[in-house]
């Protein structure tokens, strides 16, 4: 009988969802001198007419083989990569009332939106016209971006190689920023009116009659910035967190944490960093601006909140929850309140995954604990050494192992399978640089960029960006195989971001402790599973005993759909779909789109994707309470 095939540990996938295979690059020749306005303009009128008449011959003869249509809320209630020209046709001949888009424009807005020539592979080699663009849809209006390639097979005719479509605004509901921003006064005579800071207790409070209409779990990123978005729409929004304060969720990590991802990278909405905030921002830096972010953004936030109980009500369509909140006095007040949509925005990783091992209740060292309750070395008294195992090769596990040496521990860290791993510098460098740098396009343009990329895309171009950076980082690596580590590169080859999206770790960005490793500071364990927890270490499969004095399970997180289960139970969690990794058409699942569950949302990712996708969750709520949109529609 044949066995099935092992996985290797880096092609592997969060459970039920796809393995997404690169897309091929299209057969293109080289692009002589071209008017790039024309190009595009020509494109455009001619998809609007065929749009207008329903016209699917055309509109199909319009995209190359192996095109892309990328849309969020532009075409449906929902995200798509619609791939190929009969997968776009089929769908826009599916849609109940014809396109909900009604027309694309090239986006005037701005220079550096026009048209221009420009490359859709890491290379550089295969170059057409790329465009900006402003779109109009039923019921709102959004932004999209073209990319036209001209397709050898027929006559070099300029088509569309990827085309990204995103709902912004609603018609009717657009955000209360800018020329739309509140009077904050009403000038006049009115006597026993309340002053801003009285209306603001009084609504942070939910005093009275108020209700909100949207109650969201986790005072992180995730809960800060679709809140925010919500309160832009004026969606009445309350944030809860079990923590005393906002922020608290990255105070208490462990001591030496620095953010891996850039700042230009890591803005939120409204209110971007500062331009004198540092490349790299500092764990209890980040959480002093998520607490100055809360009140800068007028955001009701109740910490030491716990939800106790939570019922949904299919007919009313509406949830009846139960609130403990531990008040500034030291009093629990307790409050049941009835918002319309929960969002679990407790981080997209889920609850901690702690190995069960024999002995673990017989350890007899100082610590033994998850990476997420780690807080931080102990200072080493003068003529004593300590050891200390970490098991696990990502992120928190070399971070840890760091700390552990800089405060004058003997580490071992335990890999046991391989590790995706890139310098900070020429990782970010290469797979940031252009978009997310000083000086680089307005962060709403560079996010568009990176959105309108379709994952299958973003896998192909990350192959080759990925063998740039082991390029650049070969003293590196050679070193790290040198002394026992096991590289690997990623799905496919592809890289940090796929294994990032596809399984949610697997990887480190390294600042300093490969060095560490190369130079036998910070041993390595390669390849062993754990037998066993002895009283005073760990027994490992091969008969291997390491002694430690402190051991850190660096070992992941579950589903979110597992936290879902622990807070509201089996009924919703077997109603929700799993989280993470990507569907059939190679979009994210599950994560800030519908879960199956009305009235239930996850919400999650690093800052990037909360200050983005945070838009699009808000979007979906407010067309709800409008009745533009039904949890039901397409």
């Amino acid at each position: 009988m044949a066995t099935a095939a092992v996985i290797p540990s880096y092609n592997r996938t969060e459970a039920g969802s796809s393995q997404l295979e690169p897309a091929i690059y299209p057969d293109t020749g080289p692009v002589a001198s071209v008017d790039a306005h024309t190009v595009a303009a020509e494109w455009i009128d001619a998809f609007n007419q065929a749009l207008s008449n329903q016209n699917h011959t055309v509109v199909k003869e319009l995209f190359l083989p192996g095109s892309v249509w990328r849309d969020q809320l532009a075409l449906s209630w929902d995200y798509h990569s619609l791939n190929g020209p009969d997968k776009i046709v089929s769908f826009l001949q599916g849609a109940p009332k014809g396109s909900r888009l009604k027309f694309i424009e090239i986006d005037q807005s701005n220079p550096t939106r026009k048209p221009s020539l420009a490359a859709v592979d890491f290379k550089g080699k295969i170059n057409g016209v790329a465009s900006f663009l402003t779109l109009e849809t039923d019921v709102g209006r959004g932004r999209g971006l073209v990319r036209l390639l001209q397709d050898s097979q027929d006559g070099s005719k300029w088509k569309a190689f990827t085309l990204f479509t995103a709902m912004h605004e609603l018609k009717g509901c657009e955000e209360t920023t800018g020329s739309n921003r509140p009077q904050g006064v009403d000038h006049g005579g009115h006597p026993g009116r309340k002053n801003w800071q009285e209306r603001r207790i009084a609504t942070e409070n939910y005093e009275g009659e108020l209700e909100p209409t949207v109650l969201i779990l986790g005072a992180g990123q995730g809960g800060l910035t679709s809140a925010a978005r919500l309160h832009q729409l004026q969606v009445p929004t309350l944030i809860i967190d079990k923590n005393p304060r906002v922020g608290d969720n990255w105070r208490n990590r462990y001591h030496q944490l620095v953010l891996h991802d850039p700042v230009w990278y890591d803005h939120l909405p409204y209110v971007p960093f500062p331009s004198h905030w540092p490349v790299f921002t500092p764990k209890d830096k980040l959480a002093e601006w998520f607490e100055s972010y809360a009140h800068l953004m007028e955001l009701n936030v109740w910490t030491s909140t716990t939800l106790t109980d939570a019922k949904w009500d299919d007919e009313k369509r509406q949830w009846t929850v139960t609130l403990e909140r531990q008040k500034a006095d030291g009093k629990t007040e307790t409050r049941t309140l009835h918002p319309r949509h929960v969002v679990q925005a407790t981080g997209h990783s889920g609850e901690m995954k702690m190995p069960s091992i024999k002995g673990m209740d017989g350890f007899k060292g100082d610590r033994l604990c998850h990476s997420s309750q780690f807080r931080g070395a102990q200072s080493i008294p003068e003529g004593q050494t300590k050891r200390a195992i970490v098991v696990g090769c990502c992120n928190s596990g070399h971070d840890i192992s760091q700390d552990f040496y800089e405060h004058g521990y003997d580490v071992t860290i335990v890999q046991r399978s391989s590790t995706y791993v890139m310098s900070s510098k020429n990782g970010l460098d290469v797979l940031l640089g252009g978009l997310y740098e000083e000086g680089g396009p307005e962060t709403e343009d560079a996010d568009l960029m990176f959105m309108s990329i379709p994952n299958a895309m973003l896998k192909r171009m990350h192959q080759d960006a990925t063998a740039e950076i082991s390029k650049r980082d070969e003293p590196l690596l050679r070193g790290l195989e040198k002394v026992g580590f096991k590289l690997d590169d990623g799905p496919d080859d592809a890289g940090f971001f796929m294994k990032y999206f596809q399984r949610g770790g697997g990887y480190y960005i390294d600042v300093g402790c490969s060095q560490l490793i190369i130079d036998g500071k910070i041993k390595i364990k390669q390849g062993q599973e754990i037998e066993e927890v002895k009283p005073n270490g760990l027994l490992f499969k091969d008969g291997e005993t390491l002694e430690a004095d402190e051991i850190v399970f660096a070992t992941g997180y579950d589903n979110m759909r597992g936290t879902a289960r622990k807070i509201f139970g089996d009924e919703l969690a077997e109603r929700v779909k799993d989280v993470w990794g990507f569907d059939h058409e190679g979009e994210l699942r599950t994560m800030w789109r519908r879960t199956g569950h009305p009235g239930f949302w996850f919400f999650g990712g690093n800052l990037a994707l909360c200050r983005y996708y945070s838009r699009m969750l808000a979007l979906q709520i407010k067309a709800m309470e409008e009745g533009i949109m039904k949890y039901e529609d397409p």
